[in-house]
């Protein structure tokens, strides 16, 4: 096996009074592209939101690219697509200032270069953007605002890239973008992490797939049969009825 690039070793977490992640273990080597399945609830997403930092943990370790996560400071290698949302939150933008902001963390005192002007090219064409860079994000349909976010990921060029429910709730059109965005990027050897409910057509390039059931990983290996065919019940993503704009973690409805 390759060297770790996120490694979990009994990591507890809880939101609230709830404890969702109850010692799990994970992980993820370069050049993988592993899955994280499991029911609404289970703590997919708690569990990646735990590697960037966003949910702290009561016990157990966690390290990318072998640095303890509470001392790693080299964000840019790191790309993170959000569980779906409006790419600009209701703040007036354009698709190009949205993919911008990915790139900042490869610029010094946030002023973009040639090169980075580039790399934002080069996400646009991605995810099949290029002809809407100048539109407001607000005119974007949802499956256009996904791949909005991952282009922002991929703006900086990362090593690792983390998604959550990338192909929640959008088109087929923009899942079959999403899905040859992603056969690139596993193709340039970048190591990926995702949330899903359903591999759907993602399914031909996971390596592996881990399961959490109650936080606690059941299954660690090739992805079940069953699970590749249909949704898991209850699966995490925003509610279909929640509000443009609405943040699923201050609603509940990220898990």
């Amino acid at each position: 096996m390759s060297e770790p690039v996120i490694s979990l070793r009994g990591v507890r977490a809880e939101l609230g009074s709830r404890t969702v992640l109850r010692g799990i273990d994970l992980t993820v080597h370069r050049g993988e592209v592993v899955a994280l399945l499991g029911a609404n609830g289970s703590g997919k997403s708690t569990a990646v939101r735990t590697v960037i930092g966003q949910v702290p943990v009561s016990d157990g370790e966690i390290e990318l690219f072998g640095t303890p996560r509470r001392r790693f400071r080299d964000w840019r290698r790191l790309g993170y697509v959000p569980q779906r949302t409006t790419a600009a939150g209701g703040v007036p933008a354009t698709v190009t200032e949205i993919v911008a902001s990915g790139r900042l963390s490869r610029t010094r005192l946030g002023i973009l270069r040639r090169t980075d002007h580039a790399a934002i090219r080069r996400a646009l064409d991605l995810v099949g953007m290029a002809d809407r860079a100048k539109d407001s994000v607000n005119a974007l349909s949802g499956g256009q605002h996904q791949r909005v976010l991952i282009a922002r990921a991929l703006a900086c060029e990362p090593e690792l890239l983390i998604m959550d429910e990338p192909m929640a709730g959008v088109d087929l059109v923009s899942q079959e973008v999403l899905a040859a965005t992603l056969r690139e990027q596993v193709a340039r050897g970048t190591t990926v992490l995702l949330v899903l409910h359903e591999l759907g057509p993602l399914e031909p390039l996971i390596d592996r797939a881990v399961v959490l059931r109650d936080g606690c990983v059941t299954h660690d290996g090739p992805p079940p049969k069953a699970v590749g065919q249909h949704a898991l019940p209850g699966h995490d993503h925003v509610h279909p009825h929640a509000a443009p704009g609405t943040d699923p973690v201050r609603t509940g409805l990220l898990s």
